[in-house]
């Protein structure tokens, strides 16, 4: 399987994903670090993918959804942001009514 692949892979199949240099626990980047604890603060489980961790993803992941710079932030497959609009949306209670409502697709979807 291709990055390209296995990135709308993990975009599919989850409801709210980040790409991030790091993890939410232990980021290796403000801007990974700020992004995450938004998500974090929506009080929601979200999954991550640590680009350093993949070195074919950190170099295609910019061209999946022409946006250059990392985090990136998903939720129902749609690319929401980085971290200056993910701190944005928070802040305006975008993020967390957006987080909440992709959480709950995914409980009705396993129900």
């Amino acid at each position: 399987m291709s990055a390209l692949e296995r990135i709308d892979q993990a975009v599919k199949d989850n409801p709210v994903i980040i790409f991030m240099k790091g993890t939410p626990q232990m980021p290796q980047c403000g801007f990974s670090s700020r992004a995450a604890q938004a998500l974090m603060a929506c009080g929601e489980q979200f999954a991550y993918v640590n680009v350093l961790q993949d070195p074919e993803i950190f170099q295609d992941l910019p061209q999946y959804a022409n946006w250059p710079t990392f985090p990136q932030v998903y939720i129902n497959g749609e690319l929401i942001g980085g971290c200056d609009i993910t701190l944005e949306m928070y802040q305006n209670g975008e993020l967390q009514k957006m987080v909440k409502t992709a959480m709950q697709g995914k409980a009705s979807e396993n129900a």
